[in-house]
């Protein structure tokens, strides 16, 4: 009976394990796509088969004494009683090594899921994924569905979202946001002259604050208020000058966002002239002081 449930207690130990195993599955493997549920009940069940194991133990394995009177005052005696309890339940273990390894499997791969979603506060050895970008110079911007975006197809007062061509569109350096402004009403750099032919300009989508998905246009509708046209950020508001090489304006930001240069190719397709004029999203780089390649 004994031996019967310390396999109890180490086969809910290993199943312990292998739930804790499996949540960390679940959450490196983007292909598995990081689905919240199945990681819920992996952690879950984990932390029930630990659960279960313990109550189990106590419940079967440990000694227990019943006395129907209060203790006695410590004294020699009494404590040399307690030292040879402790130590007949250890005896009384038949598959310590089982259970030792089963309950050292059971930590070790609990701990590991629980410290497995600080990996998402951001790489610590390769940095490379912050800085890297699949923008170069005549690499067509198309739409969602990969259709090449045309210069004349973009209209004044509205703003389109455009990837790399043959690109992944979840990276982070992806995404960029294309409008056409007044040429007259361009305060770009000197070196960016030739970034915005035809009035043309784009940005990276990534708000250099937190990470958001920079998605409003703003145009000057009353121009008392709104003289200028501006990109926001809807989440915490952070607004950039599209004409001014996307500085701040309003909001929390703290850089302007990162310009990609512009061109026309012979077909009249957009295409990128390099790349950004700065690392994408938050100020990684004031971090680790490096810029986008």
């Amino acid at each position: 009976m004994r031996r019967r449930s310390e396999t109890v207690v180490a086969l809910l130990l290993f199943c312990s394990a292998a739930c804790a195993v499996a949540f960390v599955v679940f959450y490196a493997i983007e292909k598995l796509g990081r689905n919240t549920q199945y990681m819920g009940l992996a952690l879950g069940g984990s932390l029930a088969f630990l659960a279960a194991a313990l109550i189990v133990t106590g419940d079967r394995l440990v000694e227990t004494e019943q006395i129907e009177e209060e203790y006695p005052l410590p004294d020699e005696a009494a404590q040399e009683q307690v030292d040879e309890l402790v130590a007949d339940t250890g005896r009384r273990f038949t598959r310590k090594r089982l259970l030792g390894t089963a309950a050292g499997l059971a930590g070790a791969s609990l701990g590991a899921a629980l410290i497995t979603p600080a990996a998402s506060l951001g790489p610590v050895l390769d940095t490379d994924p912050l800085t890297r970008t699949p923008w170069r110079r005549g690499r067509r911007l198309v739409d969602t569905h990969g259709t090449p975006l045309r210069a004349d197809e973009v209209d004044p007062k509205t703003f389109y979202t455009a990837y790399p061509e043959g690109a992944d569109h979840d990276l982070i350096g992806s995404p960029v946001i294309v409008a056409r402004l007044d040429p007259g009403r361009l305060r770009l750099p000197r070196d960016r002259a030739a970034w915005a032919p035809e009035g043309i300009v784009a940005y990276s989508k990534i708000c250099t604050h937190a990470a958001c998905a920079v998605s409003l246009f703003r145009t000057p509708r009353f121009p008392p208020t709104q003289p200028r046209p501006a990109i926001v950020c809807p989440c915490h508001y952070s607004t950039f000058d599209p004409a001014e090489a996307g500085k701040v304006i309003f909001g929390p930001a703290g850089r302007p966002l990162p310009q990609l240069p512009l061109m026309v190719t012979a077909a009249g397709e957009l295409a990128a002239g390099g790349n950004f004029s700065g690392p994408v999203g938050p100020s990684w780089s004031e971090v680790r002081n490096r810029r986008a390649t």
